[in-house]
Order: structure tokens, then sequence, then C-alpha cells
């Protein structure tokens, strides 16, 4: 009896690991190919505005050897420009 329970509660959690890192596995390319926020590939530099609700937002872009700007940006990829002269970008709170 306590061999049966043990080879049970086994398998049920061996089924629950694998259904894990099939739905892992699934949902990650997505993620990597266009994730919210700033991002860089080889080259560029972007920032995807993640929403559904339509809305424009601020967005601060800093600059490497310039000044920081602010720019709006609507739905979606925006591209910011080279990776190498773009450091980073965030929301500042703020909708145009």
């Amino acid at each position: 009896m306590r061999a049966r329970r043990l080879l049970t509660s086994s398998l049920g959690a061996f089924a629950l690991t694998l259904a894990f890192l099939g739905t892992t596995t699934a949902t990650a390319p997505t993620a990597a190919a266009d994730p919210c926020g700033f991002f860089k590939t080889g080259s560029d530099a972007f920032y995807n505005h993640c929403t559904s609700d339509g809305s424009r937002v601020v967005i601060k872009v800093e600059v490497a050897w310039a000044s920081d700007y602010e720019r709006c940006v609507a739905p979606g990829k925006s591209w910011l420009g080279s990776a190498s002269k773009i450091d980073g970008a965030y929301y500042v709170g703020r909708t145009c």
C-alpha cells in the first residue's frame, strides 16, 4: 500500500513537472522577441510600449556622450537609434 502511494505521488509530480516545462518553453520565444520597455539588439536600441488601450507615453532616452531627451512613443516598438549610442530608456510617468 505504501509503495503504491509513493509511486502514484511520484508519477503525479513528474507529470506536473513536464506540464510546467512545456508551458515555459512555449512562451519563452515570444517574450524574448519583443520584450516590453527598453531593449537592444546587436546594432539597434528600441523601446516597446506594451499596452492594450492605445495610449501614448513619454519616455526618457539616455544617450551616451550627449544630452538625454524625452520622446513620445505610441504602442508597439519604437526605434531609438544605434545600440552603441543609446544607454537606456524608461517611462517617466505621463502620457502625451
